[in-house]
């Protein structure tokens, strides 16, 4: 009897050993070892909306910062970033080539709403991450039919509902006119404007015109725009476009009441090369801390921006918000990762970032990320601001939940 029981505890000692050794084991996908984590990336490095391609590079910055202190639970991450030039059918030949030649674990931050547009059920056919997309289409929080995909910043159509709140609030009888890009991009704030206003929406808008991104100017648009007597232009463009409206707005003495996207709200890609004073009184919507704003330029988080800046990213332009997107986004994805753990899995990446809930120094106070299993919309609040010829000035409530 004795015997038997000192068998009994060999047996249930070996099968504890093994299932603790089990529980240990670590996970991995393709791009993940011991030693490293393979990244991808697609950024228009080259034309029409190449200032975003300062996302890719602060991203690839902060990655630098990140090995040079460690890695990520003793993991070197390795970033692959290629142009796509903001073409979709380069972008598709990108993730294609990220995927299936580089192996990358997952792609993260591609930019864009057509260049998402035209991998999204690519990337979800391989099962493998297209994460925190730099692009606030209101598709990517859709974990039902495209669960491998997943957003980051606010969505546009939420976005277009905060100006058209405001616009209802202080000129309800306005005469709107709207530009925009003729793509997903484009008309999904235009969506989300209308929407927003409601029964309003017939008689407020008086005139829509679109654009294409292979445009070299919107100058027309931008006469004809005036010549509706419009008293106030929703400006919904891409850098390059949004600093050409706000100087041909100038030229031509038209000065509407001025809603702007946040995509195109940098004081050192927009603001500043459409001549800063041109743009006096413009409106948009924030969630990141702007480097132009003295009352963020001081304390340990602007600090430690600035030191980043400083060391690794020297050539990027402090004036440039799209390098505090870039930091914080690669913030946001080193918590997803350091959650990970030693489980690597495609599977477990996007289990992580679906299981968020923190703040990040350069986020507007009041403005977090939080997502869960049946939300993919990791940041939800925004702040409107007012440009005044140096820096946005924030006012009223935060919008969101």
């Amino acid at each position: 009897m004795r015997l038997k029981s000192i068998a009994l505890a060999i047996v249930s000692l070996t099968a504890l050993t093994v299932g603790t050794s089990a529980l240990a084991q670590k996970k991995y996908d393709i791009g993940a070892t011991d030693k490293e984590i393979k990244i991808g990336g697609i950024s228009p490095y080259s034309g029409p909306a190449s200032a975003y391609g300062a996302i890719g590079k602060a991203i690839t910055a902060y990655f630098a910062k990140v090995n040079a202190e460690g890695g990520i639970n003793g993991r070197k991450l390795t970033f692959i970033s290629l142009d796509d030039g903001y073409n979709p059918a380069k972008t598709v030949e990108q993730a294609r080539k990220l995927v299936e030649e580089e192996e990358v674990l997952f792609i993260f931050n591609t930019l864009g709403t057509p260049p998402n547009s035209a991998i999204h059920k690519y990337m979800n056919s391989k099962k493998t991450p297209q994460l925190f997309v730099a692009t606030g289409a209101t598709k990517w929080g859709d974990p039902k039919n495209f669960p491998w995909t997943m957003g980051w910043q606010p969505n546009y159509q939420s976005e277009s509902k905060v100006f058209a709140a405001h616009l209802l609030e202080n000129k309800p009888n306005a005469k709107v006119a709207i530009l925009y890009q003729n793509d997903d991009y484009g008309k999904d704030y235009l969506k989300g404007f209308e929407d927003g206003l409601g029964d309003k929406a017939k008689s407020m808008i008086v005139s829509k015109i679109s654009y294409e991104v292979t445009d070299p100017t919107i100058d027309s648009q931008m006469v004809s725009l005036k010549a509706t007597g419009a008293d106030t232009f929703f400006n919904i463009t891409t850098p390059k476009f949004a600093a050409q409206a706000i100087k041909k707005a100038a030229e031509i003495g038209w000065k509407p009441t001025h809603y702007l996207n946040s995509v195109s709200a940098s004081v050192g890609s927009v603001m500043n090369p459409a001549g800063p004073e041109n743009g006096v009184g413009i409106y948009t919507a924030s969630y990141l801390k702007d480097p132009t704003d003295p009352q963020f330029q001081k304390g340990k988080e602007w600090d430690d921006w600035l030191a980043w800046m400083t060391k690794y990213q020297p050539k990027g332009d402090i004036k440039d918000v799209n390098n505090v997107y870039g930091y914080t986004v690669a913030q946001g994805l080193v918590q997803v990762l350091k959650q990970a753990g030693d489980n690597l899995t495609r599977e477990n990446i996007m289990k992580q970032a679906a299981s968020l809930e923190m703040t990040l120094p350069m986020l507007l106070p009041g403005i977090n990320v939080k997502t869960g299993p049946d939300d993919f919309y990791p940041i939800q609040r925004e702040q409107l601001a007012r440009f005044d010829g140096k820096t946005w000035q924030l006012f009223g409530k935060v919008y969101g939940r």
